[in-house]
């Protein structure tokens, strides 16, 4: 479950920087988005982050949950801030949509 919280992170790291005109540029290289649809981003960004840290708390109780959930968003957001913009910035989408799939695969199989 930890592995999903994480994965979900990202993906909400993902869209909250989508929702920025600058990592939108970065990101698509075309022209930017509609404001509408930068509100989306920024709305998908933040219920992600609450989903993430609503996993973190059922599966290790409130206790530990809020601890690990700082923890995934630590991991998922250097991850994005120093690994992959600056080499590989054309990763983060596609991982984006990619990885909380397989978080989710792994974490049934675990179950």
């Amino acid at each position: 479950m930890m592995l999903l919280a994480l994965t979900v992170s990202f993906s909400a790291f993902t869209a909250l920087s989508l929702a920025m005109d600058k990592h939108q540029l970065d990101l698509h290289g075309k022209a930017p988005a509609s404001p509408a649809r930068m509100r989306l981003w920024r709305w998908l960004g933040w219920a992600l982050l609450t989903l993430s840290f609503a996993l973190c708390v059922w599966d290790h109780g409130w206790a530990a949950g809020p601890v690990l959930w700082l923890g995934a968003m630590t991991v998922s957001g250097m991850l994005i801030a120093f690994g992959l913009y600056p080499f590989r910035p054309r990763w983060i989408a596609p991982l984006a949509w990619a990885l909380p799939v397989i978080g989710l695969a792994v974490a049934l199989l675990a179950h």
